[in-house]
């Protein structure tokens, strides 16, 4: 997985303001509030932080 630990300090879902984190399966970036639980997929190794991309994941 070529996001960085620095990277992922930065980034936020973009709906709630939370952390994200790498699923364990390395496809996507899964916002750490239970209630938003969407996950940001990752696309030749880019996040893509589009709340229109994500999908739901509970």
């Amino acid at each position: 997985m070529a996001i960085s630990p620095e990277l992922l300090e930065i980034l936020r879902c973009p709906k709630c303001k939370s952390k994200v984190k790498i699923k364990t399966d390395e496809t996507g970036l899964r916002c750490t509030n239970a209630e938003c639980a969407l996950v940001y997929p990752i696309r030749d190794e880019i996040p893509v932080m589009l709340v229109e991309e994500a999908t739901v994941e509970k």
